[in-house]
């Protein structure tokens, strides 16, 4: 199957949703901070007939219409080392939970290593997926999307606190 895309549309605007053999490797909107070239998403496909592409539309509408807290895909973000450990700290923060970049410096080692924490998660390929909207600033402020301000406080709205939970930033 290879590298293949399907765009749709969704309430925050066009998505790309890209995948390479069975695998979801991209999600971007139109005019994302680090958005690749438009070739590197392979041809787009039908996602009425590609299951896994399907898949993926299917559960980002649901979690934007809030009847989904978490997604099921098997994710394949491409990136250095570092990267990919900011990643998978980003993959564990629980919706309706924030953390800040300072906050996963410190998982990864070293505090002062926050800007390019910073740097990481602004590289995260496969924004809302893995959901780096759910990293802010130490004073709990928004800080830097690659999707826009906007879109990150319409993500946390949507999810808004865990059932039981005023919501906490950790």
């Amino acid at each position: 199957m290879s590298t293949r895309h399907v765009m749709i549309e969704t309430r925050l605007g066009p998505v790309t949703i890209v995948a390479k053999d069975e695998t979801i490797t991209g999600l971007y909107f139109r005019h994302h901070a680090r958005r690749p070239p438009q070739e590197t998403f392979g041809p787009e496909a039908d996602d009425s007939t590609d299951q896994l592409l399907n898949e993926a539309a299917r559960q980002l509408r649901d979690y934007l219409a809030g009847r989904r807290r978490q997604f099921d895909l098997p994710l394949a973000a491409e990136g250095d080392a570092f990267q990919r450990a900011v990643w998978d700290i980003v993959k564990s923060i629980q919706c309706g939970d924030t953390t800040t970049y300072g906050r996963i410096a410190e998982q990864v080692g070293d505090r002062a290593l926050a800007q390019q924490v910073g740097r990481a998660v602004g590289a995260n390929p496969l924004c809302i997926f893995v959901p780096c909207h759910r990293v802010v600033g130490s004073t709990g402020a928004l800080t830097g999307y690659a999707g826009g301000l906007k879109r990150k406080q319409a993500l946390l709205e949507i999810e808004g606190p865990p059932a039981g939970d005023a919501g906490r930033l950790f």
